[in-house]
């Protein structure tokens, strides 16, 4: 790859995470934690919570103590983790190595050639180190056999270890116990190595960290975080005199 081809991959991937990742964050999250609707709220925590985090249960505090933890933690990973294949996508289409995982197989996200080995990988995408749970092993199992039989049926050469799990970002220290079950079988990639695979650039991974930490410089979401505090707070004043 060269440098001009790492410098348009890194601004497609800021474009992305600015248009995709940081508009919906700020608008569609926002929208739904305001609104008491979208929780589960448990009875028996949710004034110890208020209580840990502000020192006190008023319906603002207990606003803070589930409006922070929905707008900073699980909506933009739950985000980032459905928007991994459009990325993907958005990011490299067009760059030579990548291309549509076609009609291979169930379960894939794309089919690209491996800086590394140079064979052409099959890959099913995930987007952290501990994002499957026990039945998603068997899932991705069935789907790698299925595509393995197909390739067979039609005389392609596809290999367990063209087979792969991509994992966007983490260390192999951090894989979960599911994805190692999984790496016994087939490969599973993770961060850097997945990324210098799919690249050719050792350190792309790392680039595009910081294309995505440029991005965040732009976002100051103080004033938009008290907003759905305030209302949900209201809410929250109207459902505990009932």
């Amino acid at each position: 790859m060269t440098q001009e081809q790492r410098q348009e991959l890194l601004i497609r991937a800021k474009d992305f995470f600015r248009e995709r990742i940081v508009r919906n964050h700020s608008t569609i999250a926002i929208q739904k934690a305001s609104r008491l609707s979208s929780y589960n709220i448990n009875p028996f925590l949710y004034k110890y919570l208020a209580n840990f985090m502000n020192g006190d249960d008023s319906p603002e505090s207990i606003a803070k103590a589930l409006v922070y933890p929905r707008l900073l933690g699980s909506s933009i990973n739950t985000s980032f983790g459905m928007n991994i294949q459009a990325m993907m996508v958005s990011i490299f289409s067009g760059f030579g190595n990548m291309s549509a995982s076609g009609t291979i197989g169930e379960g894939l996200d794309l089919v690209f050639t491996d800086a590394v080995d140079g064979r052409k990988k099959y890959c099913q995408l995930k987007a952290g180190p501990n994002t499957i749970n026990h039945h998603d092993v068997e899932t991705v199992f069935g789907h790698f056999d299925s595509t393995r039989r197909l390739a067979r049926t039609n005389s392609l050469d596809i290999r367990e270890s063209d087979m792969i799990i991509g994992v966007i970002y983490g260390t192999p220290e951090e894989l979960s116990s599911h994805y190692k079950r999984i790496d016994d079988r087939y490969p599973v990639y993770v961060g850097k190595e997945f990324w210098h695979r799919f690249t050719g650039d050792e350190d792309f991974y790392f680039d595009l960290i910081e294309a995505f930490g440029e991005i965040a410089k732009e976002a100051n979401g103080t004033a938009r975080l008290q907003e759905a505090v305030d209302r949900l707070a209201i809410e929250l004043k109207a459902q505990l005199k009932e």
